[in-house]
């Protein structure tokens, strides 16, 4: 069994392992602890053949956000290239993983959790679900992939408008650009049914 923390729940559902981010109430950061945890599981789970498919969720209205900005204040240039390295190789190693990766979005995707569900081969998200790399706003650009994953999605001038502008994009938008693969009411339930 997985260690599951306050900020990441880990549960096995049939064939399935399921990632809960857990810390709505801070928009569940991706803080450099939950990506060791992360990365952890997966190094773990997928080469061990327990599951067929590990799907990301978040709960109460949140997918999750990305790195948690704390945290980002106090990096210096060694320790955020260090930092973007690690979330580089989550990210990586979502996008290789031997079993199926899906994330089942409801609610609010920013940041580094977008770059984490692009990593995803399937995106599947609720209608009310906001997708957005708020980073321009903030002085900074996303170093997790993010900037090579959203243009082979979405097109080139799409991924930049989304990364130059921080706009937010709805959920039947990011079906019809290619960032979602569907729109369903309740994607985990949808996907464990």
């Amino acid at each position: 069994m997985l260690h599951t923390s306050d900020a990441v729940l880990f549960e096995k559902r049939g064939d399935s392992l399921v990632i809960v981010f857990n810390r709505p109430e801070r928009r569940s950061p991706l803080s450099e602890a939950v990506v060791d945890e992360l990365l952890s599981a997966l190094q773990v789970v997928a080469p061990s053949g327990d599951c067929s498919r590990i799907i990301f969720s978040g709960r109460d209205g949140v997918f999750a956000s990305g790195a948690d900005l704390n945290e980002i204040d106090t990096l210096s240039s060694t320790t955020a290239e260090e930092f973007a390295r690690k979330g580089q190789g989550l990210m990586d190693c979502i996008a290789n993983c031997p079993v199926e990766t899906i994330a089942a979005i409801d609610g609010y995707c920013f940041g580094g959790a977008l770059d984490l569900a692009i990593s995803c081969r399937r995106r599947i998200a609720s209608p009310r679900s906001r997708f957005c790399h708020p980073g321009v706003g903030l002085g900074i650009i996303t170093g997790w992939g993010g900037t090579q994953r959203l243009p082979r999605l979405v097109g080139e001038a799409r991924a930049l408008e989304m990364l130059l502008t921080a706009r937010t994009v709805g959920a039947e938008e990011a079906l019809e650009i290619g960032l979602v693969d569907q729109v369903v009411d309740e994607p985990l339930k949808m996907l464990l049914d």
